[in-house]
């Protein structure tokens, strides 16, 4: 087992190396002059070089990029050119938002799905099993940004069960908080949910259909009892996979939501930054969130191979 995380870590490293160099050259290099295009074509020369200098733009692409990679390992990713607050700080400040958002999403997802994918599952060809994977297709459907507005209609608006948006902060408490981010969760949740428990569904088919669960049977396992002793846990590798990459949707694909409720979190602020040519703050943030990816899947992978010990023995 331990040959197999450090060999994860391996590749978390390697991912995470290439994806810097990714994330400088598109940002930093392929726009060209930084401090042009934050000030805009018509910037003076002398401003030009005052931005240059304060942003450590005058040293080579190495050197830039190894500051800049120095920098985030310290902790210090530099300070808004827009706001002049330090980067980390406002990362720090928003990360209290998304995160919280991401995990009350996924957790929701998670328990609307599992029950009902294996509920299609065990029903396979009844009414339930029509009715629950016709709700699922009508949720990936649906834009999630147009149920979030929907729901702002019926709960915010008209029934006043909810604000309309924005966020009431930790330090009124945690049941407000978590009101505030009841209806992004919620509208975040239903799609992700749908994708979850049609995948949760077709892997418990395959694994029903399997040579060991016919055996099982055989021996005088009722169907549901091969269910879930034997099938669910070898049905749960492909859930798993997605789990992983809906907790990284979550984290880094909330922008519209965010903005539909006026969340300050860190959607709102790469979507803010890059209308106000924040350059230092649009490639720290996205940084972050391809560091949770990253970290996400290396986690989702120690999941496999508690959930399948073939996994460690053939790594």
């Amino acid at each position: 087992m331990l040959r197999f995380v450090a060999r994860r870590l391996v590749s978390l490293l390697v991912s995470l190396a290439v994806a810097s160099c990714v994330i400088f050259v598109f940002v930093e290099v392929v726009p060209g002059d930084p401090a042009a295009y934050m000030l805009g074509l018509n910037a003076q020369e002398d401003t030009l070089n005052a931005l240059r200098e304060q942003l450590g733009l005058n040293g080579t692409l190495l050197e830039r990029y190894l500051n800049w990679v120095g920098g985030m390992l310290r902790g210090d990713f530099g300070t808004s050119y827009t706001y002049r607050t330090p980067v980390s700080e406002m990362i720090g400040e928003r990360m209290w938002i998304s995160l919280p958002l991401a995990i009350y999403a996924l957790t929701l997802s998670t328990l609307i799905a599992f029950p009902a994918g294996i509920w299609a599952a065990s029903q396979r060809g009844s009414l339930v099993d029509v009715l629950v994977m016709g709700f699922t297709q009508l949720g990936v459907a649906i834009p999630n940004f147009w149920f979030a507005m929907l729901m702002v209609l019926l709960f915010a608006i008209n029934l006043r069960w909810f604000s309309a948006g924005g966020f009431a902060g930790w330090e009124a408490g945690f049941g407000p908080a978590l009101k505030s981010l009841t209806l992004p969760a919620i509208a975040l949740a239903l799609p992700q949910a749908s994708i979850l428990a049609r995948v949760m569904r077709s892997s418990l088919l395959d694994t029903l259909g399997e040579d060991y669960i016919r055996t099982a049977r055989a021996k005088g396992l009722s169907r549901r009892q091969a269910l879930w002793r034997h099938a669910l846990r070898n049905a749960l590798i492909p859930v798993l996979t997605i789990i992983g990459l809906q907790f990284s949707f979550l984290m880094a694909g909330a922008i519209i939501i965010e903005n539909v409720f006026y969340l300050p979190g860190l959607g709102r602020l790469v979507f803010q930054s890059i209308a106000a040519r924040d350059l230092i703050v649009v490639e720290s943030v996205v940084m972050l969130l391809v560091f949770a990816v990253i970290v996400v899947n290396f986690l989702v992978d120690v999941a496999y191979a508690l959930v399948d010990p073939r996994l460690r023995v053939r790594a």
